[in-house]
């Protein structure tokens, strides 16, 4: 056996010498290990969604996918092969454009007026809806004797088994004609007779709702449809029995072109009625305008209108121009006597408009001048100096005068051209309101005899017009024209047209098969757990050291046979070592590649001490714990192996050894290192060494947060290479996390597929945030030949088919998780 020393001292050179330094990636010699994201840097890109991505979800759900479009084809192609053929029949009249109407003129309330029916696409809807409106086929419901014919109703009765109409849908079963027509109860056979009737007349509400069920059914056999840039119109019927399609589609041919010459003659006939009741009207009302209109002059002694109104009104015309005229003018005057009251606007106006004033301002500037003149030879007093402003002064005087006569003129003058055109205004308006007063007084009563007689003539002309248009509409009864007529008849058509089976079953499959996908990527969207090491790496930002695989049905079925070997051996090991002697297992190659992990996880040296935890229980962690201790011991290094879960135990049940004393006994008192190393069982065939928990004490967070822990550790240390510590969930206890700031190294165990990630997510926050070291993550309990391990399970079986000259170490860094 190799010493633990040894074993440090090789690692560490192989460590700082050879090609195998720790990256972020692969190993050079050929060890895999996974990429080591911390905490808070950016994932991965391989951590993003890639197509192969979707397609290994689809492939997850494969059977899901495929199950649901077998099922939903399957119930589609049996309902559409139960639905019965349909045949369609197709009859196809004509609408020729109508002629004027002359009993109504261009009112389009007549059936018959079109003067541009071709391109008047109103008039050509208005015949389809007429086609299948309710109270056409009623005619034609009466017609056929729809209410005694079993045939017309029965349309969605199919007597074929359904293997018969399987093999119809796929065209491998014969289609027989229909002979229901010919059974009792088919339908009447007109041939192409005409439909005759009684008339247009007003229906019998209990026959009306008698045959509304006939009449909705031959709506919903009916299309109508007007072929484009034609006066064509196809009347479609389609039905279960191609004989019942046909003479259906014919009678409404028939029906509609009978419906129109009805309506056309019944529109006539009222027409003539209605003008000779016209006629009659107008005339009376026209002789009694004429007495009205006698005694109204008579009574108001109107003699003669043209001249005295003409008068009149020429009168009151002018009166009103020169009130026009006079409103100016006094306008213009008040204007200008407003503005001669502002400040020295009317010296400016007696300046401009008084000659004197122009005459005494020449003079005394002259005078001013002469003055200027004498100033540059004599002085002030020298006599005709004054002599000169002696002059000035009185010119002066005088100008100021002259200026206060003239704006006082000019004022008054204003004030006086004001108060003459307010007179004239005043007088005009009073002459001009006498005068239209007059003039209404004397034309009211020419006015309402205006009223009578021009009524009298409207009723004149109204009369000339009806009787013209009674004569036409005498014509027009004589040989009234249909428009309509029917160009093709229907015959009894010869295949289905529908349904189309196998196009409903293909769309069903596709949208199951779409419908399949979505819910697929639904439900992987709603998966939260962790499922490889990609949700690993891109979800946690940890490193995923291993993929430990759930044991298979074979070795399943061999750990009772084990467990049984056990006991007849004396060793009475649990379940949870699955490191043994007989072969190499897909697990015991897993937990080697797993040790390969925690000896390359740090830089320089691999950890000493080791925490095995999870986030929360059943996750597999005493499992990981003893099966990473075995791997460790096969190195040759002493590995002690440490139960800290003093809440629920479980290492002694596995190796099958007395739990009286242990861990909860070394930190509950003061031991000293020959009594801690006395606590410590071998396990001879594993060889690695255990110390169980012992009694469980009540205080366990405690115990493992002491200082006797920590001196636990030193000693054993001492002793041992590398000390693996199984405790309690994290999420659950804070024992997993006191104990992980007393070790180099946390190895977190998840569930594959069971386990949430947010629960993950939690348990690596709270141990980063007390600067706790996770050196990864191990996932347990993976369904290896599930699609997320499709890879991991074909790797190792390719590389376990390869020569046997190579060592089983080898073998297990062929284990790559993917």
């Amino acid at each position: 056996m190799k010493e633990p020393s040894d074993l440090a001292k090789a690692l560490d050179i192989i460590l700082k010498n050879s090609s195998l330094e720790p990256t972020n990636g692969s190993l050079r010699n050929g060890y895999a290990t996974p990429p080591i994201v911390a905490y808070g840097e950016e994932a991965s890109p391989e951590g993003e969604m890639h197509l192969r991505d979707y397609w290994q979800t689809i492939r997850k759900r494969l059977w899901l996918i495929i199950g649901l479009a077998l099922i939903v084809s399957t119930i589609a192609a049996l309902k559409q092969a139960r639905q019965p053929d349909i045949y369609q029949a197709r009859a196809r009249v004509q609408v020729d454009t109508e002629t004027y109407s002359p009993a109504l003129g261009a009112s389009r309330g007549g059936s018959y007026y079109v003067d541009n029916t071709y391109m008047d696409p109103e008039y050509f809807n208005t015949q389809v809806q007429i086609i299948s409106s309710p109270t056409l086929l009623r005619r034609v419901a009466k017609t056929l004797d729809l209410e005694h014919n079993r045939t017309f109703l029965d349309s969605h009765v199919d007597n074929r088994s359904t293997w018969q109409s399987l093999m119809r849908m796929f065209g491998l079963g014969s289609n027989p004609k229909n002979s229901a027509v010919a059974e009792n109860g088919a339908l009447p056979d007109r041939g192409n007779q005409p439909l005759t009737t009684s008339g247009l007349s007003l229906e019998d509400p209990a026959e009306v709702e008698r045959l509304a069920p006939y009449v909705d059914s031959l709506q919903g056999m009916l299309d109508v449809a007007q072929l484009k840039k034609t006066r064509l119109i196809d009347i479609r019927a389609s039905h279960t029995d191609p004989g019942v399609a046909a003479k259906v589609v014919n009678a409404v041919a028939d029906a509609f072109a009978l419906w129109n010459i009805e309506v056309k003659t019944k529109t006539n006939t009222l027409a003539g009625t209605y003008l000779q009741k016209r006629i009659g009207e107008l005339q009376s009302q026209i002789r009694n305008g004429e007495e009205q209109l006698v005694n109204y002059a008579q009574s108001h002694e109107i003699l003669s209108l043209d001249a005295s109104q003409n008068t009149v009104v020429e009168r009151l015309a002018g009166l009103n121009k020169e009130l026009l005229v006079a409103e100016n003018g006094r306008s213009l005057a008040e204007a200008a006597y407003r503005a001669s009251l502002a400040p020295g606007v009317t010296e400016a106006n007696a300046e401009t408009s008084d000659k004197q004033v122009a005459e005494f301002k020449t003079r005394l500037a002259e005078l001013k001048q002469k003055r200027a003149q004498l100033a540059l030879t004599d002085t002030e007093e020298s006599p005709e100096v004054k002599d000169v402003n002696q002059q000035i002064a009185i010119l002066e005087k005088q100008l100021d005068e002259t200026r206060g006569s003239a704006r006082k003129i000019i004022t008054v003058s204003l004030d006086s051209n004001y108060r003459q055109a307010l007179d004239r205004e005043k007088t005009l308006r009073d002459s001009f309101n006498k005068q239209r007063a007059e003039t209404v007084a004397q034309n009211q009563a020419a006015i309402n005899y205006n009223i009578l007689k021009q009524e009298i003539e409207t009723n004149k002309g109204l009369l000339e017009g009806l009787m013209q248009r009674s004569k036409e509409n005498d014509v027009t009864m004589a040989g009234t024209p249909n428009n309509i007529h029917v160009v093709d008849y229907a015959a009894v058509p010869k295949g289905p047209i529908g349904p189309r089976r196998m196009e409903a079953v293909f769309l069903a499959l596709v949208l199951a098969l779409v419908f399949g996908v979505a819910l697929a990527l639904f439900l992987e969207y709603l998966d939260d757990t962790i499922k490889s090491p990609g949700d690993i790496e891109s979800g946690l930002r940890l490193p995923s050291l291993a993929i430990i695989p759930i044991a298979g049905r074979s070795a399943q079925r061999l750990l009772p046979i084990t467990r049984a070997l056990q006991r007849t051996n004396g060793n009475g090991s649990g379940p949870e070592l699955l490191i043994n002697s007989r072969g190499p297992t897909l697990q015991a190659e897993a937990y080697k590649h797993l040790r390969t992990s925690i000896l390359l996880s740090t830089p320089g040296r691999s950890p000493k001490t080791l925490l095995v935890t999870s986030s929360v229980p059943a996750e597999g962690k005493t499992t990981t714990a003893v099966n990473t201790a075995t791997v460790l011991a096969q190195t040759g290094a002493k590995v002690l192996l440490i139960d800290a879960d003093m809440r629920r135990p479980r290492l002694h049940h596995v190796f099958g050894l007395s739990n009286n004393e242990g861990l909860s006994a070394i930190l509950s008192s003061e031991t000293s290192e020959a009594e801690i190393l006395a606590k410590i069982n071998r396990y001879l065939e594993t060889d690695i060494y255990l110390l169980s928990s012992g009694a469980i004490p009540p205080n366990p967070a405690e115990l493992l947060g002491s200082a006797q822990m920590k001196r636990l550790l030193d000693v054993a240390g001492e002793t041992f290479a590398y000390i693996v510590i199984d405790s309690p969930p994290i999420a659950s206890f804070t024992d997993g996390v006191l104990i992980s700031l007393l070790v180099d190294g946390v190895i977190l165990v998840v569930h594959g597929g069971k386990t949430s990630r947010q629960v993950v997510r939690r348990t690596r926050q709270i141990l980063q945030e007390i600067g706790a070291k996770i050196i990864g993550v191990v996932l347990n309990k993976a369904e290896v030949r599930s699609s997320d391990y499709y890879y991991y399970h074909y790797d190792y079986k390719g590389y376990d088919s390869q020569p046997d000259d190579e060592t089983t170490e080898s073998k297990s860094s062929s284990i790559v998780a993917k």
